[in-house]
Order: structure tokens, then sequence, then C-alpha cells
């Protein structure tokens, strides 16, 4: 481990994710030090999840008082403390969800950057705030270090207007009404090792980001040119509590059924999905190993969701030559990878069933069969590293 280093974080609302990259100049390596913190609620006992090149352990840690934001910062400070003595860090890398229409890139953040995202808080109401609340803490505890916005928007810059633009009267469009995009660090990362490893990955690919949450885009020449996300992280594919696409109708049904705003958001936010539809929980993992019918319905739905999208982006591609599985579920449900694939036979989709079996171990893996059309990997994502790329270029 070099002594200079880049932190990575996202923060949510009790919880913060890090990794600590190291930097030589623009390059960054692979992170030898990696956690994730849950409990920082007033009142919680913070937990820490550590992995580090002396292997992984679980510490519950004294945090002190104050926002949970504050109580992540001292947690971290202990961590740091303990297992990267001698590490100077050179930038915080923060991940914010959502950039807008001025930001196709990552920036450092200063007043007038921060003041433009907290206008976009009501677009990504489960992740803006706290992404923001993040980085006000570390810049008053880090003062000295540049802090770096990295967008999850910013990747689908690239979208043509016939796909980023709402059949909506002008004045609502010039509004920023518009198709944004959303898990750009992670189709990035994705994008960025398949063009390393096949030169397939050139033309026409679709990356499934599948995880609690959960989208699709379409990529080509290696930008994004469709997705499924929109102007919200709510659009698109059924995820753990959000419901993904919905007929406005419903909406308009509900509000004037006299359900409040805050009552909709909180329902197509936190209640719907996977959640919503089994009645038993948001993780997949859960879902799968329960009887209730209710947890197969929602099993069944996302699969569908998933081939009904993957089947809209192959006709904006015009075909397909390479699929890739990303994200907590992506990465990790065979069963789900295999059926998707299943489904997508028609446009030539076949899958290796031992290769698919074996690609669980967090490493990028390619699970066609030799005589599938397409190719199909698996690729453990890394938005953290992407961010640390964008910091190290930024202060360099």
């Amino acid at each position: 481990m070099t002594n200079d280093a880049i932190l990575a974080v996202n923060a949510g609302s009790s919880s913060l994710k890090f990794a600590l990259y190291p930097q030589n100049g623009t390059d960054i390596g692979a992170a030898p030090l990696s956690g994730n913190m849950e409990g920082l609620e007033v009142g919680g006992s913070p937990v820490v999840k550590i992995s580090s090149k002396d292997g992984n352990s679980k510490e519950t840690l004294d945090a002190g008082d104050g926002s949970p934001h504050e109580r992540a910062l001292a947690a971290l400070h202990k961590v740091l403390e303990r297992h990267a003595k001698g590490i100077r860090i050179t930038a915080v890398a923060h991940r914010i969800v959502h950039g807008g229409d001025r930001f196709a890139e990552s920036v450092v953040l200063n007043e007038d950057t921060l003041a433009y995202l907290e206008t976009l808080c009501s677009l990504a109401p489960l992740h803006q705030p706290h992404n923001l609340a993040g980085v006000h803490a570390f810049r008053k505890h880090f003062p000295d270090l540049p802090q770096i916005g990295c967008f999850d928007t910013a990747f689908h810059a690239t979208l043509p207007e016939i796909e980023y633009t709402f059949a909506l009267p002008q004045a609502l469009r010039e509004e920023g009404i518009r198709r944004y995009g959303f898990h750009g660090l992670s189709y990035r990362y994705v994008t960025d090792r398949l063009l390393e490893k096949t030169t397939r990955a050139k033309e026409r690919m679709i990356i499934a980001h599948l995880g609690n949450g959960a989208s699709v885009s379409a990529v080509k020449g290696g930008k994004s040119v469709a997705t499924t996300m929109g102007f919200s992280a709510l659009d698109g594919l059924m995820m753990g509590t959000r419901c993904g696409a919905i007929d406005p109708g419903v909406l308009l049904h509900l509000l004037r059924q006299g359900w409040s705003w805050e009552k909709l958001e909180r329902t197509l936010y936190r209640e719907s999905g996977l959640r919503g539809v089994s009645g038993v929980s948001a993780d997949m993992r859960t879902l799968r190993s329960s009887e209730d019918p209710g947890a197969q319905l929602a099993i069944n739905i996302f699969t569908h969701r998933l081939v009904r999208e993957c089947g809209a982006l192959s006709a904006c591609l015009q075909g397909l030559d390479v699929l890739a599985f990303t994200g907590g579920i992506g990465e990790h449900d065979t069963t789900l990878r295999a059926q998707a694939c299943d489904a997508l036979s028609y446009l030539g989709v076949k899958i290796d069933a031992k290769a698919n079996l074996e690609a669980t171990n967090d490493v990028i893996m390619p699970i066609h069969a030799k005589d599938s059309s397409v190719e199909i990997w698996v690729v453990p994502t890394d938005e953290g590293r992407v961010a640390a790329q964008d910091a190290a270029r930024l202060i360099t």
C-alpha cells in the first residue's frame, strides 16, 4: 500500500460505505481496505464490517453522540487508525446520485456546486439528501482535503435526445424534466473492465445492475444510449422497495382519493418492489429461501421485468453482442441469471450452466456457452474505484 490514498465514500441515512484506494499520481490501485458501517442513527450501535489485507472482520464501535454522519466520521477515524496507519489521504470522493443537467463529469465540490445539488434532493429523496449531508460532514472534519462529487447520472450524459426527452410541454422540458439515468458509476466501471476483456464490448452491450436499486442500460461504443431509469430513481425495473415503471394514472387515482404526496412518496420508494409484492422482504436471498407464495410472485415479476427491459434495449441497439450482470443480485443470484438468459435465447443468448454456478467468487467471469452468439459476463462492480480515479485526475 502506497503512502497516498483516496478515500471513497457513499453516505446513506444511517450507513456509510467506504474504501481506501492507493494513489500514485493519477493511477489508482485496488482497495486493500473497505467497509460498511450501519447502525449510525441516533441511539444505534455502530457496527462496521471491514475487508482488509488481514481478512474480514466485524467490529462494534463507540461513535459518541451527534448526527448519523458525525457518528460515521468518529467511527471511521477509529477504523483508519487501526487499519491504515501511515496513510496520507489526499482527497475524499463522494458518490452522489444526482448531478442534474449541469454535471456530466465529476467535480470539486464548493458552495456553488453544493447549492445546486441541494435543489435535486426531491429527484432522489432516498439518496441525495444523505449523500450531501455526508459531504458537509466530511468538509467540516477534513477542511483541507479536496471533496470530489462523483455522479451516478454522469455516465448517461451521452443519451440521445430522443431517449432523454419526455413527451411533455416544452415549458416543463425547459425546467429540466427529462430522463437522466442512474447507476452510472457502476456502468462505467463494468464498461471499462469489459473493454479490457473483450473486443465485442465496443459493440452492442446490455448491462444489468441488479441490487436493492436496479436498472439496465444499453451501451454502444462504450457510451450509454438508453437506460431504464429516468427522471428519478423510481423508473424502470422493479427493485427492493421501489415500484419501478408504473402507469401515472395510478398516481392520479391515489391523489384523487386524498393521498398526500408524503404518503405517495413513502409507498413508491419504501413500501413497494420486492418488499411490497412479497409482503416478506426486500432481500432476494430471503425470498429465495421462503415458501410464501408472495415471495415467489415477487421473484417472478422481478425476472419478467428484467427480461422485458432487456428486450426493449436490444431493439434500441438493433441486436446484442454482450450481456453483463452486476450488483448484489446480478453477481450472486445464479438462478436469476439462468432464467433471464433462457428467456433471451431468441437473441442468441446461451449460458454455460457450470460457469454460471461458479461465477460467485467476486471475480470477473465469462459465463456464455461456446456456441452462444452473445457473450455473457458477470462483473463485480466497484463504484468507489471509479470515483477515486476521477478524484485523482482532478487533484493532480
